[in-house]
């Protein structure tokens, strides 16, 4: 027992992230003889509890504090909560990045859990791939999110302090333990990988390989931007491989029982908002998470409802070929379709997205009488019962239509205009 408390102390300890941060090349600037100082004799600096800000010039010192606070400054734009500062943060001295090529590969890693890489990445599945495997990798996705961030909002573990470098600001309200990023480093590149195996004509050991890579590219790029330490990353590897075991024959059966059932619209709906309404949270530290979850939950739901509406009117149906399937190498009329569908899509959902966001905040605003102008100003705080709710329904109504439009609106506009994928109906 006294051997696993010690592996775990030192796989949480910031000095193994900045050790692997110095092999890449990450160096820590000297700083000054004052700052220096407070740092050995505040504690809480040591612990990183002390809220800072990282400037953008790599090279430059800094040294500004702020206080921590109870909540957090709102924004024009709530989208920007992403950029404010944790409590949580690093020792604020500069660094210098000495290799670039680790910090662009790990940047473009990183990326790869990013919600700009969901939102381009989905649906382009959806549009160029396979349907029946985007379904199932979408709830797998979901899953695996929802319980990873409940997680982090129960255990409450801060992001590596000192010695470890804060190379990127984004998440950094969110706890740390365990790394969702690791877990869809797991959920995405393996669920496809176990949904296609059967399904596809393609070498197993290939994409073993590409998922392996795609896996370990996410993980390492956590620990070298100081946002995970290494047990955060073992401890979302292991939590995920885990939910696969089940989730992979589960998910499998239940999509074909959401495409058919008449009800399975109203359950989606309803599970999701209970979801929502009932995450769990311990503490009184206002976090992104929550909302972010909400997102995850509404395009799910979205994306299965917009495959429900297809089957509904008839317009999906059972292919008259079994799998495996060859795979059809793209011509370059094929490429040229697709890259005509991913910008039509991605352009549309940008714009439904835009004015569902608008409409949906003044809209909830509205219903509940209150200011919309004064809301968006307001400060973040788990206390703040009307800025929540409002900025979760309007989150959760968005992202419903998003996933959508996804599925159903999208590819119904590729068919009238001509240039829809040939299987994309038939993919069940």
């Amino acid at each position: 027992m006294g051997t696993l408390k010690t592996v775990i102390e030192h796989l949480k300890d910031p000095a193994l992230v900045a050790d692997v941060q110095s092999y890449f090349g990450v160096e820590r600037l000297p700083t000054t003889k004052s700052s220096r100082t407070e740092s050995q004799v505040s504690p809480e600096k040591v612990n990183g509890t002390n809220s800072t800000v990282h400037k953008r010039n790599i090279q430059k010192n800094v040294d500004d504090q702020e206080p921590p606070t109870p909540s957090v400054a709102s924004e024009e734009d709530s989208d920007t909560e992403d950029t404010f500062s944790s409590d949580v943060d690093a020792e604020t001295s500069g660094y210098k990045v000495n290799k670039k090529f680790w910090f662009y590969l790990f940047t473009l890693g990183t990326a790869l859990g990013d919600e700009l890489f969901y939102a381009t990445f989905i649906p382009f599945w959806f549009w160029n791939i396979d349907g029946a495997v985007g379904r199932r990798m979408v709830l797998v996705w979901c899953i695996n999110m929802y319980i990873g961030q409940g997680i982090k909002d129960l255990v409450c573990w801060p992001r590596p302090g000192y010695p470890a470098i804060r190379l990127q600001k984004k998440w950094a309200l969110e706890y740390g333990m365990p790394s969702t990023h690791a877990m869809v480093a797991v959920s995405i590149p393996f669920s496809v990988l176990l949904y296609t195996m059967d399904r596809y004509q393609y070498s197993a050991a290939l994409g073993i390989t590409i998922a392996f890579l795609w896996c370990t590219l996410i993980c390492v790029s956590r620990v070298y931007l100081g946002m995970h330490s290494v047990l955060d990353i073992v401890a979302g590897l292991g939590l995920s491989i885990g939910l696969l075991i089940p989730l992979i024959p589960l998910v499998d059966h239940l999509d074909h029982t959401l495409l058919t059932w008449r009800w399975s619209p109203f359950i989606l709906l309803c599970v999701s908002i209970f979801l929502v309404v009932f995450y769990p949270r311990r503490g009184d530290r206002w976090t992104p998470t929550r909302g972010d979850t909400a997102m995850v939950l509404s395009v799910t739901a979205g994306v299965h409802i917009g495959s429900w509406t297809n089957y509904q009117l008839g317009i999906m149906r059972e292919p008259t070929l079994s799998p495996p399937y060859a795979i059809l190498w793209p011509s370059f009329e094929m490429m040229g379709l697709g890259v005509l569908r991913t910008v039509i899509g991605l352009s549309c959902i940008l714009a439904t997205r835009a004015w569902c966001k608008w409409a949906s905040y003044a809209t909830v605003c509205a219903l509940l009488r209150l200011n919309a102008s004064d809301i968006k100003k307001q400060c973040y705080s788990v206390h703040n019962h009307q800025k929540n709710i409002v900025e979760l329904s309007y989150k959760f109504i968005t992202s419903v239509l998003v996933g959508f439009n996804t599925t159903y609106l999208m590819p119904s506009v590729f068919r009238l205009l001509g240039i829809a994928r040939p299987t994309f109906y038939t993919e069940m």
